[in-house]
Parts: structure tokens; C-alpha cells; sequence
């Protein structure tokens, strides 16, 4: 067993660890990254999986979240190889009758496409893009930055007025179907918005989905949903040379087993066999449940977190296929072949039983599918005239599933795409499947194969992620910081948690930092008493 030391120790390579990592070795720290597996990123990874020139992202692939993050952007990762690239459509949603709705970084395109599925829908959509256009940079910064937003809400309430901004407060909590109903007259508006809404775990009638499609349905006229050029890899890379360029390390195959405590301060962590000792902070980008119950435990913690923690919900088990095809896909309705991403499958009440399904366990017997055509996104994906395509869809959560269950449910998705692109079969010569068990081997973080650190829902977000508290990295043990998607802002790839936990390491180590963690300790006792 040896023993190494820095300012301070990062848990897992993920890329909001990264980010962590980044933003303190540029505050001039030492920084080592302990990393379980052999390689960096987390969910932000690629591979040839499928068949050899088929370049795949192995978990997330697009990045609207990303492209607009401050904590990303200021990182400036295009001086380290991170180039975008866009599909000429952001979006399509595929109908079960086979029309399509799009969404075009053109306002017009994307209108002229709800206009035909009612008219005046068009006039509404640009309406929407116009009132969200001010209030998109504040609305980002509040939700993307530590809680609570302070300067972010107030440039809000200075733009929007007490009316406006109260209006806006109601949008935040509407289930998106009722948000699609008040925006709209047709079906293609509202499934825009709730398509976008299934990024997450909520159904069309939870509270805080109309947000989540409204933002992702926003950000995607606003900016598009982008891709890296080359593959999810690339931002990886990218952080893992800006951090080795400032002098930070990471140790691969070293999975961390405890975090070092003494007299209520962590000291550092045990991983791999080795002592890592901390002399400033330890940043933990894991999920909230195996920081605090495996690698603190819970003699180091307030028996009323550890309680709490008995509430903690996941969001839903996950399969992803990656298909690699040897032509363009053959769209039943030419409308979705430019598309980036495709909602494939299900009108408004269709996602709704699809959701009523997955809250009731069972797998739905027609899976509502999110695809990636990655070559239209980015051609260097695969050979000329091919296509590297993958889909996924959501699974009640379990950690325990059988293989005959997901080959069942894969042949159902494929089923669904072949209905809808007649022929899909023939043109596959490559396919990987990764359930629930193959993600979470891949990624420690992705228990059951979920891949938001925690259910989206409302009663799970801000001061209540990951648990009731104060919605900042801070825990209970002083000089210990979640950095991972189970910290607010939650899932996603933003880098927002990292950035945060960050921050908060910073202003703990500076000249207030006896105050800091006097204030952070007082609120912990009242939470937690």
C-alpha cells in the first residue's frame, strides 16, 4: 500500500469529476482523479462497437445542455481538439400514423412543419421562441449554477417584471401535457415538447415536465442540439488533456472503497489499494447513496440522512442498441431522414401509457424509442453512404434483469423502427446491445442502468436532490463535495455538479472558509437534527 497526497482528490473520472478537476487545478491546486475503471468520461464515451469505420457513442450523444453550459464553455475545450457539428434537422417526431413534426434551427422550417398539423400553430411557435429568446442566458445561468440562483433570478425578475416572472414560475411546474395544450392547437407542438420531455424520467402528466421539454425544445431552436465531431469522446479527451496540461493526474483501475474521515473533516480516500490524502478536499462523483452510505457510512452521518437516503428514487432502467447499417435508413416518410435525433412512435396519450407502463413495472408491449442518426449528425461516424445509428428507450427500474427479457424488448424496438423504415433489417451488418447490467458494468454510476443519478420528479430537485438539504455540494461531512448528477442540477451533460462542487471547494478553502463551514455545518444540524 503506498501512500500520495494532493490539494485535492476527485472520485471518479466522469465528466463532471473532470470539470472538478479542471477548475481547481486552475486555481493553481494539486489534483489527483481516482478513476474504478481503465478509462475516463464516464458516460461521455465512444467506441467501434458495431463493425469496424462505425464510430459509436457509447452512452450520451447529443449536447444542447452542454453547448450552452457556462461551466463547459468556459473551459474553452475547442483550444484541446472540440469541434460541433449539427444534422440538418435538430429533431423529428415520428407519429404512429407516420407523420412527422421537425424542429429546424430555422424558425420558419419548424413552423411551416406545425402549421401543417394545424394552422396558426406556426405564428404560436414563433411567439414561444420570442418570448423565451430573453430570458434563455438567465434561465440557463439559474438552473445550471449553485442554489439558489441569486444574481440569475434577479436579472430574471429585472427582465421579466414580478408578473412575467410569476408566469414563468407556473411554466417551471406544468406537466408538459398541459403545456403543449395552452402553446398550441395541433398534435406536432405539443409532441415536440413532451418527446423532449422523455429525456428524462417524467411522463406527460408529472409536474416540472413542460419545463424540460420547453427547454430542450427551445434550446434546440435556439442553438440546435449538437454534436462533438468525431464522437462523445472528444469531450473527454479534450478535459483529460486540459487537466494533464496543468499538472493533474489520473489513476485508472483504482476504485474507491473509502472516504478517510477524522474529527468530522474528510481527510482523503482509499481506492485501489492506496491512500490518497486530501489536503484541501475530496469531490466525489458518485451517486449521492454510494458516497454517503459506502464510502462515508453512516456512522460518519446524521442518523436523519440516513433515513432520508431510504427515499432516494432512481430514475428508469435503460437498453441501448447501436446498429451499424450499410445505407441511409429508409424512412417510411422521407420527413425524418435529416434528423439528429428521432422520437419514434407515439403520440401524446401513446407516452402517455408508455409512461403509465414503465411507473407500473411492466415493459411496454410498443417501446417509444429516442434515436440517433449519427452520420447525418457528424459523417465521419461511418463510411460514406452508411449510417451509425442507435436507440434507446426507458425500463421500469430494476438492478436485476434477465437476458431473455432485453433480447425480447431489443426485437420489439426493431420491430417499431421496421414499421416505420421498411427494410431497416436488411441494412444491418453490425449491432450491439446494452442493457441495464452492460451499462452499469461500463459505468459504476449508472446503477440499474439508469442514466440520470436520480428521477427527474419535482420532489427530487433543487434543495431536495439528492435528498432534503440545502441543494448545494456541501455535505455533512466538512471538506467532502458531491460532484455528480445526484447533486443539483442533476442529469445531463453540462458539467454543472462539478462546476458547483468546485466553487464550493474553493470558497471552503479560502479566507472565509472557517465562516463557510461554520454557516454549512449550522444548516446541516437544523436540516438533519
Amino acid at each position: 500500500m503506498s501512500t500520495q497526497a494532493a490539494d485535492a482528490i476527485v472520485i471518479g473520472a466522469g465528466h463532471n469529476g473532470l470539470v472538478a478537476a479542471n477548475e481547481l487545478a486552475d486555481a493553481g491546486w494539486s489534483v489527483v482523479v481516482v478513476e474504478a475503471t481503465g478509462v475516463p468520461g464516464g458516460a461521455v464515451r465512444s467506441a467501434e462497437v458495431t463493425a469496424p469505420g462505425y464510430r459509436n457513442d457509447l452512452f450520451s450523444s447529443f449536447y444542447p445542455l452542454g453547448f450552452v453550459s457556462p461551466a463547459l464553455t468556459a473551459l474553452d475545450l475547442g483550444e484541446h481538439g472540440l469541434r460541433w457539428r449539427h444534422a440538418p434537422d435538430v429533431l423529428a417526431h415520428v407519429l404512429p400514423d407516420g407523420r412527422v413534426a421537425r424542429l429546424h434551427r430555422d424558425v420558419e422550417i419548424t413552423a411551416a412543419s406545425l402549421d401543417e398539423f394545424a394552422p396558426g400553430d406556426g405564428d404560436r411557435w414563433r411567439a414561444a421562441f420570442a418570448a423565451w429568446r430573453p430570458v434563455a442566458d438567465p434561465l440557463v445561468r439559474a438552473l445550471l449554477t449553485p442554489f439558489p440562483p441569486v444574481r440569475a433570478s434577479a436579472e430574471l425578475l429585472r427582465g421579466e417584471g414580478v408578473a412575467g416572472a410569476l408566469r414563468l414560475a407556473r411554466r417551471l411546474v406544468l406537466p408538459v401535457r398541459a403545456l403543449g395544450r395552452e402553446m398550441f392547437a395541433g398534435e406536432g407542438g405539443p409532441l415536440l415538447l413532451a418527446g423532449c420531455a422523455l429525456h428524462t424520467d417524467l411522463s406527460p402528466e408529472d409536474a416540472g415536465g413542460g419545463f424540460f421539454g420547453w427547454l430542450l425544445a427551445m434550446l434546440g431552436q435556439q442553438v440546435g442540439w449538437p454534436v462533438p465531431e468525431g464522437g462523445a469522446q472528444r469531450i473527454t479527451d479534450a478535459l483529460v488533456a486540459r487537466l494533464e496540461e496543468r499538472g493533474g493526474r489520473i489513476v485508472y483501475g483504482a476504485p474507491a472503497d473509502r472516504v478517510l474521515i477524522a474529527r468530522g473533516r474528510a481527510m482523503g480516500v482509499r481506492a485501489g489499494g492506496d491512500l490518497y490524502r486530501a489536503h484541501r478536499a475530496v469531490l466525489a462523483d458518485v451517486p449521492a447513496p454510494a458516497l454517503y452510505l459506502d464510502l462515508v457510512g453512516a456512522a460518519h452521518l446524521p442518523p436523519r440522512l440516513v433515513e432520508d437516503l431510504e427515499h432516494f428514487r432512481w430514475d428508469g432502467s435503460t437498453v441501448k442498441v447501436d446498429w451499424a447499417l450499410s445505407g441511409p435508413i429508409p424512412w417510411r416518410n422521407p420527413a425524418a431522414a435529416g434528423a439528429g435525433t428521432v422520437h419514434l412512435d407515439a403520440d401524446l396519450n401513446g407516452l402517455s401509457r408508455y409512461a403509465a407502463d414503465l411507473a407500473s413495472g411492466d415493459l411496454p408491449a410498443r417501446p417509444f424509442l429516442l434515436a440517433g442518426q449519427m452520420t447525418t449528425s457528424d459523417p465521419g461516424r461511418s463510411p460514406a453512404g452508411t449510417e451509425s445509428l442507435w436507440a434507446y428507450t426507458h425500463l421500469p427500474f430494476r438492478t436485476q434483469w434477465h437476458a431473455e427479457e432485453i433480447a425480447a424488448h431489443v426485437e420489439r424496438m426493431e420491430a417499431v423502427l421496421e414499421e416505420h423504415a421498411p427494410g431497416f433489417r436488411a441494412l444491418v451488418v453490425g449491432r450491439h446491445v446494452a442493457g441495464p447490467a452492460e451499462l452499469h458494468g461500463a459505468n459504476p454510476s449508472l446503477v440499474g442502468g439508469t442514466l440520470g443519478g436520480g428521477t427527474a420528479a419535482a420532489y427530487q430537485q433543487l434543495f431536495l436532490r439528492p435528498v432534503p438539504g440545502l441543494g448545494r455540494p456541501d455535505t455533512p461531512v466538512d471538506r467532502l463535495f458531491l460532484a455528480s448528477s445526484s447533486a443539483h442540477p442533476g442529469g445531463g451533460v453540462h458539467g454543472a455538479p462539478g462546476h458547483n462542487a468546485a466553487r464550493a471547494a474553493l470558497v471552503r478553502a479560502g479566507r472565509a472558509g472557517s465562516a463557510y463551514a461554520a454557516a454549512v455545518g449550522a444548516a446541516h444540524r437544523a436540516i438533519y437534527r
